[in-house]
């Protein structure tokens, strides 16, 4: 994303004075900072620039005291799935898990967000910069909010950015983010989640597709067979980006960095390894994430020493939906073709242990289906 000049990122729109809802308040209302002061440097003492981060209660929630009564319970705000996952690989060792968990700390929560940094300004994980000049943004603005953090992987899927993959089809039917993704599950519900699937108002295909199953329906029989069974995704998905092998560290100026061995573009099919009445498919498409043994060797020698706690394919919700795509052209298209499944030949050895409850046994790949 195109960093903004520096006068874009804090030229104040007159226009704010009149905004029905917040022209009001002045700056120091939320920001602190002494308007009465004619030294500008003494006026700006103690100056906020994200009031709203960590908590909002004081400013957001004067008004938005719903809104802000969850907000540390946000997925994006707290980022706690993160440490989560960190801390079912971590080290028993005490002295040792500190230093890992200040890595994290350091390296894997910038880019939280916050009611600012989604409704007033870019990011700070993207440089930050005003908006629309302070103007309050209802709807945060897909491309310069949502895509900013969510570039590599989504943005690349859901534009069709990734090479000789098309754009989801609900991209090219003009749906932002926020037409599946709403307030509610943004702002948080109270709950602390292990991970995204489980937020209860998360979006379901079946918000808008229930008719899928109907008699009436076209390949309604298809669906029914299929129905809790495998993930939407399996049939409807295109190839997406994975990552292997992230390390994180510091450079010799003292700057933090971090790289991974390579990317590719995959689609695989796994055992659901998040399966429950909520999400009750045996197979769903699984995405390989970064995550290495040596992740933090840099900080600490063996810090995930038990990192075969968890898969490193882990369950996917691709944002790249076609209606027709080339495993669903068919029944065999899916059915025996065992290249499309995650077979433990896909796995490099230093991870099969972590994968063994999503690699899927060459006996279990869905047998051909006569025609």
């Amino acid at each position: 994303m195109t960093p903004l000049a520096p006068h874009e990122k804090i030229f104040v729109d007159s226009e704010f004075a009149e905004d029905e809802n917040h022209g009001e308040m002045g700056c120091e209302e939320c920001h602190g900072g002494d308007p009465a002061e004619p030294d500008w440097k003494k006026a700006h003492v103690g100056l906020v620039k994200d009031p709203t981060f960590p908590d909002p209660s004081e400013t957001c929630g004067a008004c938005h005291e719903d809104i802000a009564e969850h907000y540390q319970s946000s997925l994006h705000i707290s980022l706690s799935p993160f440490k989560k996952v960190i801390d079912t690989r971590a080290t028993q060792d005490n002295a040792v898990y500190a230093k890992v968990d200040a890595a994290r700390e350091a390296h894997c929560t910038s880019c939280h967000s916050s009611c600012g940094q989604c409704h007033i300004s870019r990011p700070e994980a993207v440089e930050g910069g005003l908006l629309e000049s302070h103007l309050f943004q209802k709807r945060p603005p897909m491309h310069t909010v949502c895509t900013a953090c969510h570039g590599s992987r989504i943005e690349k899927e859901y534009m069709g950015k990734n090479k000789g993959i098309p754009p989801d089809i609900h991209k090219t039917k003009y749906f932002k983010c926020s037409k599946c993704h709403t307030a509610d599950e943004m702002h948080g519900d109270g709950n602390d989640y292990a991970n995204r699937y489980e937020v209860e108002n998360a979006p379901d295909c079946e918000n808008c597709h229930a008719e899928i199953y109907t008699d009436t329906a076209e390949n309604g029989d298809q669906h029914r067979q299929h129905r809790d069974r495998v993930s939407c995704q399996v049939c409807h998905s295109m190839p997406y980006k994975n990552c292997f092998s992230c390390h994180i560290g510091k450079d010799g100026q003292g700057l933090k960095f971090f790289k991974t061995k390579a990317s590719t573009l995959e689609f695989k099919i796994g055992l659901n390894p998040l399966q429950s009445e909520k999400r009750p498919e045996k197979f769903v498409t699984v995405r390989h994430v970064p995550v290495d043994q040596d992740t933090f060797q840099f900080y600490a020698a063996n810090g995930l020493a038990n990192f075969d706690r968890l898969p490193t394919w882990k369950l996917a919700t691709p944002h790249n939906i076609q209606r027709k795509t080339p495993q669903n052209a068919s029944c065999n298209s899916c059915h025996g073709k065992a290249s499309l499944f995650l077979l433990e030949k896909d796995v490099l050895p230093q991870y099969l242990n972590a994968n063994q409850a999503v690699i899927v046994a060459g006996k279990a790949v869905p047998a051909k289906v006569a025609q």
